[in-house]
């Protein structure tokens, strides 16, 4: 589903999708509160969406949707580039879009879609059992080095796989030990053993930079005064 109030924007994105074979295009809408009850009522896996709107903005959309669809933000503003990635969208896009950066953006949602049957058959506090297809994949907790969230999807990161869960991060959270686990951002979790860096309110997991949100940072420091 694409949504944006520019009917050009809506045309030109309309016009690279077609050049995409593994989108569907479903929905088309120039109102976001009509948008509202079509995400609702219809199954929409990937939604394309304008940030700066009348009546009712990008960010405040995601906010009203108790179960929003992979999203990729699209908008003619680099300013929004941090806020987007509060929300756990996909990717943001700026304005006009080229056709490569679509690609790259619709390919992450792919992944993330094609991965979703993915489900976790059996958890304990040293190991968790991952079903993929009418596989039982065995990963080991202490290899877990970080799980991001997207939407109502999570990639877990261990030391030489990727698993992509359709579950959310809040679900998944009261799951996990929390000796070994901290929630450092809306987005992430991580295992503390793990920690390689911490630069300001960055931390770094063998060499990927996550960041540490205002919200989180007091009781995250708190965390790393007990272990030191």
């Amino acid at each position: 589903m694409l949504v944006d109030d520019d009917e050009l924007s809506l045309i030109a994105l309309r016009h690279l999708i077609k050049g995409v074979s593994y989108i569907n295009l479903l929905k088309v809408s120039t109102n976001p509160i009509e948008a509202i009850d079509v995400l609702q009522t219809e199954e929409i896996d990937l939604l394309f969406l304008d940030v700066e709107m009348p009546k009712l903005n990008g960010m405040e959309l995601i906010k009203s949707l108790s179960s929003p669809p992979l999203i990729i933000l699209t908008t003619s503003h680099e300013g929004y580039a941090f806020e987007a990635f509060e929300y756990n969208v996909v990717d943001y896009l700026l304005k006009p879009v080229e056709l490569p950066r679509l690609i790259r953006a619709a390919s992450k949602a792919k992944e993330i879609f094609d991965h979703s049957h993915e489900n976790i058959d059996a958890f304990s506090n040293d190991f968790i059992f991952i079903r993929k297809n009418s596989v039982l994949n065995k990963v080991m907790v202490r290899e877990i080095l970080w799980i991001e969230a997207l939407g109502d999807y999570v990639t877990l990161q261990t030391l030489d796989k990727k698993f992509t869960l359709h579950i959310t991060l809040k679900v998944l959270e009261k799951k996990l030990n929390p000796d070994r686990f901290i929630r450092v951002h809306r987005s992430f979790i991580i295992q503390l053993e793990h920690i390689n860096t911490i630069d300001d309110s960055v931390i770094s997991i063998n060499n990927k930079p996550i960041p540490v949100g205002a919200l989180y940072r007091e009781n995250f420091m708190k965390r790393l005064n007990l272990l030191f």
